[in-house]
């Protein structure tokens, strides 16, 4: 519900109680030339509470956050001040941030010091840090540090990168990791705009999530300085940073590819067909409003395939496969500019509005760039990610509308949010015709602009825009029961493509047959394709059971040379089966992929197939996280650890 604010005692009992806050307000740090013609600010903002952040918005919140920073590789530290503008209340009296394993040594404002006070640490949410404010508009700053374990960042050494030559720093904010780097509200719903000046050692560049306005640097008594301004405002956890040995190469007028100058010209080769993937995304849902759009290839510890930062998406080596087979991933990127940055989850409980739209809208790039037949492959594998959550999580946790107070919001980070998100809106596209269905998103997009966005209100939205009291209609789409209900609604259709048919044909005359391998088809498969082989198993088949005799493997192996691939997707199905059935000549391919990468994507399943196989697979698994584990981002070994436990 909506409603304007009362009074800060009003406020307080309200927020104790967990209801939803509305508050009637202008968005400051709206404007500049990312402004798109006939966006506007949304007139209303509404304040849900938010079980993942100590902040309390409606009460008094940031709007921009100013940072000057250096870059401490020695002591693996970030250190300087945010300086953070905010809005209050009358009679608010402080703010309430969001910090996780920071150093805080002083806050003021303008005027002088300012009383804080630090609160009691939760478990994965850190801790308030309460600061009086004497007003209701204004800015404080805070001298901080961060801890060398803070969860956000990783720093590597120069043997950690692929260049080898000088250490390296990125940040890793979503969901609730932005708190251990930057002392500010930490939740999805509370945007905020920001600028920032990093002082980095002398031969390194620094790159953010916002225009960078110093491409050379700067002279600093450190080395060199950069600085950055986003006008935009965005969620905290797309505030991002990268400190290393980087270049930079142009692959279209407004996009190009930040790397290490090693992987430089292969990045660059992987990415042709970028400056067409932005067309193709505006000719579909409207302006794309941030002005550039380049990619950072980070080193092999990134945990993710590929993190949304505005203007500049951070990517994961492991989509270098020589061949563009993996670009979908750019395109998912790319499309979160729509969807997840410009409207934005409120709250981690509704993280399928970021991510089951994004995949919806990547599909359509990739069929505008690809062609409708690559575009229904990954539906289809998309479908089998879907049907493989379905079988394993519990019931609650394959609702769209999650309930995740008390929990880390990673776990709700499941293909339930990406793929059945994205046949839910797949399935209406289907009940109302494309051009109707892409009329109203279009319109989503426009109306929701920079607005926090719950389940509740997408329902209101496109009942009121799309559905307009058509009682067939709203009976044929069955929306309560997609977002509110476990599992799938009877109107779910499952997807299909012909060209798997000779793939699904050689399958069962290699697994069921015992037929030679399909090496001159092999060839010529696709990815998706070759997925789609390794993935099929017997009618019936079990995890953890194994189908294939070792001379069965040995064949496969080496015909279709599986364990030497250079496809990341392919290499991690044929681990997957060859760990399954403990074959013996995959293990240093195995370890070598686990000690090679972070990408907890395939980190974490090939853990826990190799947890799987009892003593055989638990001391192999023992003996390479042991030497793999210094090298993976927080996000990826917080996940391992709860497998395989952390190494003596």
């Amino acid at each position: 519900m909506a409603f304007k604010l009362a009074s800060v005692s009003t406020l307080a009992l309200t927020a104790a109680l967990g209801l939803t806050m509305a508050a009637c307000t202008s968005m400051p740090g709206w404007g500049g030339a990312g402004t798109p013609p006939g966006v506007q600010a949304p007139a209303e903002v509404q304040w849900v509470r938010d079980v993942h952040s100590h902040a309390r918005p409606e009460i008094a919140r940031v709007h921009h956050v100013d940072l000057s920073l250096m870059a401490d590789f020695d002591r693996r530290m970030l250190a300087g001040t945010a300086s953070l503008s905010i809005t209050a209340e009358p009679g608010a009296g402080e703010i309430i941030l969001d910090i996780r394993d920071l150093d805080i040594h002083g806050v003021r404002s303008d005027d002088g010091p300012l009383d804080y006070t630090i609160g009691e640490e939760s478990p994965f949410m850190g801790k308030p840090l309460i600061i009086a404010i004497p007003f209701t508009e204004g800015r404080i700053h805070i001298d901080y540090s961060t801890r060398p374990e803070a969860a956000a960042l990783q720093w590597l050494t120069p043997e950690q990168t692929a260049g080898g030559r000088l250490p390296y720093m990125f940040s890793q904010g979503q969901a609730i990791l932005t708190r251990t780097w930057i002392p500010t509200q930490d939740s999805p719903g509370i945007r905020q705009t920001y600028s920032a000046r990093i002082s980095v050692p002398e031969g390194m560049t620094a790159v953010m999530s916002a225009e960078m306005l110093t491409p050379e640097g700067e002279p600093d008594p450190r080395g060199r300085a950069f600085r950055f301004r986003m006008d935009n405002p965005v969620p905290p956890y797309l505030i991002a940073i990268g400190v290393g040995d980087i270049a930079f190469q142009s692959l279209g007028a407004r996009t190009g590819v930040y790397t290490e100058p090693s992987m430089l010209a292969r990045s660059a080769a992987e990415f042709p067909e970028v400056e067409a993937m932005v067309e193709a995304a505006e000719a579909l849902y409207g302006p794309y409003i941030w002005g550039r759009y380049d990619l950072l290839v980070l080193p092999p510890s990134f945990p993710f395939g590929g993190m949304e930062n505005p203007r500049l998406t951070f990517a994961t080596p492991t989509i270098i496969a020589g061949d563009q087979s993996l670009v979908a991933l750019v395109a998912h990127e790319l499309a979160h500019s729509w969807s997840g940055n410009l409207v934005t989850n409120a709250t981690w409980d509704d993280f399928w509005l970021n991510e089951g739209f994004t995949v919806y809208f990547e599909n359509r790039i990739m069929e505008a760039v690809y062609g409708r037949d690559r575009a229904m492959q990954e539906q289809v594998l998309g479908w089998e990610d879907l049907q493989g959550a379905l079988a394993t999580l519990p019931p609650e946790d394959t609702r769209l509308k999650l309930e995740l107070a008390g929990r880390d919001p990673d776990d709700g980070m499941t293909n339930i949010a990406y793929e059945k998100g994205a046949f839910f809106l797949r399935t209406i596209e289907r009940t109302v015709g494309r051009d109707r269905f892409d009329a109203w998103l279009k319109g989503y997009f426009e109306r929701n602009a920079y607005r926090p966005m719950t389940t509740a209100m997408f329902l209101e939205d496109i009942r009121t825009h799309l559905v307009r009291g058509d009682a067939a209609l709203e009976q044929a789409l069955m929306m309560d029961a997609w977002v509110y209900q476990p599992g799938l609604p009877s109107n779910a259709m499952a997807p299909v493509s012909q060209a798997f048919d000779p793939v699904d044909a050689a399958a069962r005359s290699v697994f069921l047959e015992g037929g030679a391998p399909p090496q001159s088809l092999w060839q010529g498969w696709n990815t998706q394709q070759r997925q789609r082989f390794l993935a099929w198993r017997p009618e019936g088949h079990q995890a953890g059971q194994d189908w294939l005799s070792e001379a069965q493997l040995k064949t496969l192996d080496e015909s279709l040379g599986l364990s030497e691939a250079g496809n990341s997707e392919v290499l991690f199905a044929w681990l997957q089966i060859a760990m399954t059935h403990r074959y013996e000549p995959a293990v240093a391919p195995t370890e070598a992929f686990l000690t090679g990468m972070g990408r907890r994507k395939f980190v974490l399943p090939l853990f826990q197939t190799l947890w799987g196989e009892g003593d055989w697979g638990r001391d192999l698994a023992r003996r390479i996280y042991a030497e793999a584990r210094p090298l993976y981002h927080p996000v990826t070994s917080n996940s391992v650890d709860a497998v395989v436990g952390v190494p003596e």
